[in-house]
C-alpha cells in the first residue's frame, strides 16, 4: 500500500493506493507554507489516517528536485523549498519518499490509467495558468531523478510571424526571465495577452474561446495566431520523442474545439501520420497528481522487491 500526496501552495490531497484502480482519497488539509514542522505533521496525520504500514510515501509537488544537488525548488511553500525535500521528510516520517514534479505526475497517471495508456512514449502537455509537460517512455519519467525534461513552455521558440495571413509579433517577457517562450503567449494569461496585442480589447481566456467559437472575426484571427503559435513547437516535441499520444490537460483543456484543431494542426507539421488523433484531452477521471505519485510509488516497491 502506498500512501501519495498531491501538494500545492493551498492545500495538499492525500489518499491511500491500494491499486491504481483503488486510490482512495481523503479530505483536504491546508498547506502549511512557512513551518516545516507543521507540514510535517499534516503528512503525518494523513498516513495515520489511512492507517495500515505503508511501503512508501509518493509525492507530487508544485516543484523541481534539482537532480545535481538533490535540493528542491518550490517556490510557494517556502518552508520546503532549498533542502533535501527527500532526505528531510523519509527522517522525519520513517518511510521510504519517492518525489516527483506534478506535471511529471500528471503525465504518469495518464500513461497508467488514462489516454495513454498502451502507448510507450506519452508527452504529457499542461496548457492552463503555464505551459508544461512531461514525457514518459515505456512507464518511466525521464526525469526520474528530478530536472528540467519535458519543460517545453520555456525556451526562446515562440514564432515572432504567425498566423494566416503572417502578422509580425514581439518576443513577449516571461516570468522566468526569458523573452520568446510559449509560457507567456500560450498560456490562459498569454491567449489574453495575444488578443489584447491584436485587438487592444481585453478579455478573458474563457470568453475569447467562447467568442471564436462562435465564429467573432477577432477572437477567431487571435486563435488562429495562437494555434499557429504553439503547434509548431509541439510538432517539433513529437519528431524529437517520437510520442504517440499527447494527453492535454489544464484549464484550456476544457474546450474539446480548441484541442481538435490543435490537434489537426500538429498533425499536420509531424514527420509520423496519424489517422487518429494525436492531441487529445486528458482522460483521468481521479485526481491526476494522486494516481500519478501511486505509479511512483508502486514502480519503487516494485523495483524494491526484485533487488531483494
Amino acid at each position: 500500500m502506498i500512501v501519495c500526496f498531491d501538494i500545492g501552495g493551498t492545500a495538499i490531497k492525500g489518499a491511500g493506493a491500494w491499486g491504481l484502480d483503488d486510490v482512495r482519497p481523503l479530505a483536504r488539509r491546508q498547506t502549511p507554507i512557512h513551518d516545516f514542522d507543521a507540514f510535517v505533521s499534516v503528512l503525518k496525520s494523513a498516513i495515520a489516517e489511512v492507517g495500515g504500514s505503508p511501503d512508501c510515501i509518493a509525492l507530487s509537488i508544485t516543484g523541481i528536485i534539482d537532480p545535481d544537488t538533490d535540493k528542491s525548488f518550490i517556490a510557494n511553500i517556502p518552508c520546503a523549498h532549498d533542502r533535501p525535500l527527500k532526505a528531510d521528510l523519509e527522517a522525519a516520517l520513517g518511510l521510504p519518499v519517492i518525489i516527483a514534479n506534478d506535471a511529471d505526475c500528471f503525465a504518469l497517471a495518464e500513461y497508467g490509467v488514462g489516454a495513454g495508456r498502451g502507448h510507450h512514449v506519452v508527452f504529457s502537455v499542461i496548457l492552463g495558468t503555464g505551459v508544461g509537460g512531461a514525457l514518459v517512455v515505456d512507464g518511466k519519467l525521464i526525469n526520474s531523478a528530478g530536472g528540467f525534461a519535458g519543460e517545453w513552455g520555456h525556451g526562446p521558440v515562440a514564432a515572432t510571424r504567425a498566423g494566416n495571413p503572417p502578422l509580425d509579433l514581439p518576443r513577449f517577457p516571461c516570468g522566468c526571465g526569458l523573452e520568446g517562450c510559449l509560457d507567456a503567449i500560450c498560456s490562459a494569461r498569454g491567449m489574453e495577452k495575444l488578443h489584447s496585442h491584436l485587438t487592444g480589447k481585453s478579455m478573458s481566456a474563457e470568453d475569447i474561446l467562447k467568442s471564436w467559437q462562435s465564429g467573432e472575426a477577432e477572437a477567431t484571427r487571435t486563435l488562429d495566431v495562437y494555434i499557429d503559435m504553439l503547434s509548431g513547437p509541439l510538432a517539433l516535441v513529437v519528431n524529437v520523442t517520437g510520442a504517440t499520444i499527447i494527453p492535454v490537460g489544464g484549464g484550456l483543456s476544457n474546450s474539446s474545439a480548441l484541442i481538435e484543431a490543435l490537434d489537426a494542426a500538429v498533425r499536420a507539421r509531424i514527420l509520423r501520420r496519424f489517422s487518429r488523433p494525436l492531441v487529445v484531452q486528458a482522460q483521468c477521471t481521479i485526481e491526476p497528481g494522486l494516481v500519478g505519485a501511486a505509479v511512483l510509488g508502486f514502480d519503487f516497491v516494485g523495483l524494491r522487491v526484485k533487488s531483494l
